[in-house]
């Protein structure tokens, strides 16, 4: 089995950048990615999906520093999908993009690429991060 998703969009807000109790950074936010309706008398109008991000490690930092609302988005990553109870207590479905790497569109001359394996970007040049950890968060871990 394969779980990739590419998606290209526009931040509908500023990323939630949060840390867990043991220090780990997460950001959240969600893009706006426009499809084209097919067939009917409404082919080639446009419909948006809204859809929601997670970022860990360094890449929800640089997500956290760089990424504003209305800025387009390049965000490659894996679907997952989850159940919680919600304060009602009902069980609740949610859907969202693990990203694993993330690139800026638009407005610079040349976009920057950052991956989950990165530290940072300068001038171009990626500098990969060769200690950072992989394993997964305990939801138990997340603040919110």
């Amino acid at each position: 089995m394969y779980n990739k998703v590419f998606l290209i969009g526009n931040l509908t807000r500023d990323p939630e950048l949060r840390y867990t109790t043991s220090g780990i950074p997460v950001a959240r936010f969600a893009i706006a990615v426009n499809r084209f309706k097919k067939g009917g008398a409404a082919e080639g109008e446009q419909d948006v999906d809204f859809i929601n991000i997670v970022a860990w490690r360094r890449l929800a930092e640089i997500c956290g520093e760089y990424l504003k609302k209305g800025r387009p988005v390049a965000i490659e990553g894996r679907l997952q999908i989850r159940t919680f109870t919600g304060k009602d207590g009902q069980p609740r479905t949610m859907s969202e993009v693990v990203a694993d790497g993330m690139q800026m569109l638009g407005q610079r001359s040349q976009p920057s690429t950052i991956n989950s394996q990165q530290s940072s970007v300068e001038g171009g040049q990626k500098t990969e991060d060769k200690g950072q950890k992989t394993d997964e968060v305990v939801e138990d871990e997340i603040p919110f």
